[in-house]
């Protein structure tokens, strides 16, 4: 897709110049994929200084990007019957996608189908096949949704507790472990369930689905990670966690074979994935790594004044603002992710006499959806990395060379489950966005004999709707990332 900087000087070259400021700086976060600074700077303007289009755009923008629904959808509703001829035919699609998310994540799948499906009828001969089968995989997953009302949540007592544990998995050289729940069921049958916060949606493999008693939908989606499968959702009625039950779970039908008779020994560990899709519905969790429990308040808290530090990157996953060797970076935090965690190509790009000189060169096998990639890796010694307020010496981060695969997505810095233990307790209060960590050791890092360098922080540029919309990633290192995805504006 398209990506143009906005034409401030066009759109805005004829609003007076007191305007122009806020109206640039405004436009500049949206096309930078900068959600704090857009809200900052729109917390801090005068309305009336901002453009009209521009005003009610940073709300649907904000809303969605720092999950505020309530604000979202109200303003996407005024910015379809207002502005909608100031959008253009990308931003139209890419504002569907944005709105409809929105109107599921609060239960009105109706609405959201109607929607996508009136753009997508509106929009058809000035679409390629791929728009136009991504559009009506969306409108029948939504179609299919609103015949059930998902993630309706009760709790037994005022503080919901989830037990957990940590299973080892893969090769024991490498220590690598997941999160597995505890005194967890699928329709009243016990459940191994892995927790991944990785994950943008819920995931079950085929034969499982059948032993749960899951409901076949007609809804679908598209997962792409080294290889491509089309899944099928189907609804869990009851999924028990602890003293918590949720009813009418969305779960995808998909296998993670890899063809790959050493690898497909572990797939066993991640059959069942309950993933930030549920989260979200859960709204304050706190994850007590000493305790190995889950708790979430059954009320949750009021929006504060907060200012966030999580945001939803461009694939919709849940992302948190940290630093490596005191350089700001975007984090995904990703439970499902067995190791450490590592930092992208483009990080290695941008930084590659620093990591080659302080690294040791190693070579890791990945297994992902539909086949095995090798790839050649650096392995960092402890580094600092900065989360949620505080700081730790991470002692196992890996930078990655090359790209995982041609069709998975991949993250700058992806923070694995082995990083998260180190800080103890981690709560996600995902009301106001913010990711709090509290460390076992109130000394959590002495400075080592580094020569540490001014880091270059890559930035990207959203990706297309149309790689993302229907379209779930599957990395070797993580799981999903959710399906409906928007890119960041053409402005």
């Amino acid at each position: 897709m398209r990506k143009v900087l906005l034409s401030v000087m066009l759109m805005v070259s004829s609003l007076v110049s007191s305007a122009q400021s806020y109206d640039e700086r405004i436009a500049g976060a949206m096309n930078a994929g900068d959600w704090f600074a857009l809200d900052s700077i729109y917390k801090s303007a005068p309305k009336d200084s901002i453009s009209p289009f521009l005003e009610v755009f940073s709300r649907c923008l904000i809303g969605n990007r720092l999950n505020r629904p309530d604000v979202s959808v109200a303003a996407f509703d005024q910015l379809f019957k207002e502005h909608s001829s100031s959008l253009g035919l990308d931003n139209l699609l890419s504002s569907t996608i944005m709105f409809s998310t929105d109107l599921s994540r609060i239960g009105y799948n109706g609405q959201a189908a109607e929607l996508t499906k009136s753009i997508l009828e509106a929009t058809r001969e000035h679409l390629d096949s791929t728009w136009t089968a991504s559009l009506e995989q969306a409108v029948s997953k939504y179609s299919a949704l609103s015949a059930y009302r998902p993630y309706g949540v009760t709790f037994a007592a005022p503080l919901g507790r989830v037990p957990f544990r940590i299973v080892p998995v893969g090769e024991e050289k490498y220590g690598s472990v997941l999160m597995h729940l505890e005194n967890t069921s699928i329709n009243g049958i016990d459940a191994d369930i892995t927790f991944d916060t990785g994950a943008g949606v819920n995931v079950i493999s085929d034969s499982l689905a059948r032993k749960f008693n899951l409901i076949p939908i007609d809804g679908y989606v598209t997962a792409a990670g080294i290889g491509r499968h089309k899944g099928r959702y189907a609804i869990a009625r009851e999924v028990r966690l602890g003293n918590i039950i949720v009813s009418d779970v969305p779960f995808v039908i998909m296998d993670f074979k890899t063809g790959n008779s050493k690898a497909d020994q572990h797939t066993h560990h991640f059959s069942i994935i309950l993933g930030s899709e549920l989260m979200l519905q859960l709204k304050d969790l706190t994850v007590d790594f000493t305790n190995k429990e889950i708790t979430v308040p059954s009320v949750a808290p009021e929006r504060s004044d907060a200012s966030p530090n999580m945001s939803f990157s461009d694939g919709m996953n849940l992302s948190v603002s940290g630093s490596v060797l005191n350089n700001p970076i975007l984090m995904n935090i990703d439970t499902g992710d067995a190791s450490y965690g590592s930092l992208g190509v483009s990080f290695f790009n941008a930084n590659k006499d620093f990591i080659m000189g302080n690294g040791r060169t190693d070579t890791i096998r990945g297994a992902g959806l539909g086949g095995v990639v090798e790839l050649l890796c650096y392995r960092m010694p402890a580094m600092p990395v900065a989360i949620g307020g505080h700081t730790l010496e991470i002692p196992g981060l890996v930078v990655n060379t090359k790209p995982i695969s041609v069709s998975a997505l991949s993250f700058d810095c992806n923070i694995g489950l082995k990083t998260l233990m180190m800080f103890g307790k981690v709560r996600f209060n995902l009301v106001d966005f913010v990711l709090t960590t509290y460390p076992q050791d109130i000394t959590v890092f002495n400075s080592r004999n580094y020569d540490v360098p001014s880091f270059k922080v890559p930035r990207h540029k959203g990706m297309s709707v149309a790689q993302a919309l229907g379209v779930i990633a599957v990395g070797t290192a993580r799981a999903l990332i959710n399906p409906n995805a928007p890119a960041n504006p053409d402005l």
